[in-house]
């Protein structure tokens, strides 16, 4: 698939690696570029056409349903990350909401728009996932949770939508130097090159994309007698 002369829909795109999806389609040529957030006033690019979406609010699902027909290509990027432990005392509310925004909030955007997904030539989607699909600590235990499920879920949409001739890729990588990741301490990798790689190997037709290095090792260790799962503390 061609980013250039598709109508592109990016939810999060206010900021972090959603602002710069939106401002890579643009760059790309895409023909129309939807970019989403709770409050659209928020998202600081011009050229893109900005909706309102929240991804846990029924009527916006229902919105994107009816007035967007045009969209062949979903980037899910909208999420959440709270640092939790399942020890926490409030540990169910915390995975509440991370499952209700990283893995329901997935699967509603593309239900809603499968129809036009389904009649619209060179439709993708591309769900953005995590390293934390495949590993987990005690400090971000309902989001990796979360991102696990997530993986499973773009998986199936994978076998489901793949007949009807729409690609389907998921995205992994580990800390991205935005405004989520602030407060962590560690190597980060830079918005622009995620979402550089993340367009070309989805236009190549990539469907697992490994966006870092450190991913590319944790993946290739799951299939070791050492999986990078248990090693974590």
């Amino acid at each position: 698939m061609n980013i250039e002369n598709s109508v592109v829909l990016i939810t999060g795109s206010n900021r972090g690696i959603g602002l710069e999806f939106a401002k890579a389609a643009l760059a790309r040529g895409a023909q129309k570029v939807y970019a989403a957030a709770r409050n659209p006033e928020s998202i600081p690019l011009n050229g893109v056409e900005k909706i309102k979406l929240d991804v846990t609010n029924q009527e916006d699902i229902a919105a994107l349903a009816q007035n967007y027909p045009d969209i062949n290509v979903v980037i899910n990027n909208a999420g959440i990350g709270i640092p939790d432990s399942v020890l926490s005392d409030d540990v169910i509310a915390s995975a509440t909401a991370h499952f209700d925004t990283n893995v329901f909030g997935l699967l509603r955007v593309v239900k809603a728009v499968e129809p036009a997904l389904k009649q619209n030539a060179g439709a993708a989607v591309l769900n953005v996932l995590s390293l934390g699909s495949w590993v987990s600590n005690d400090v971000l235990a309902t989001y990796s949770a979360s991102k696990s499920a997530a993986w499973s879920i773009t998986n199936t949409q994978r076998i489901a939508l793949k007949p009807y001739g729409v690609q389907v890729s998921g995205l992994h990588m580990g800390f991205v130097d935005t405004d989520l990741t602030a407060g962590i301490e560690d190597e980060k990798s830079s918005p622009a090159d995620i979402v550089k790689i993340a367009l070309d190997e989805l236009e190549a037709g990539t469907e697992e994309i490994i966006a870092d290095e450190m991913t590319k090792m944790i993946k290739a260790s799951l299939s070791t007698s050492t999986p990078a799962y248990l090693a974590v503390n």
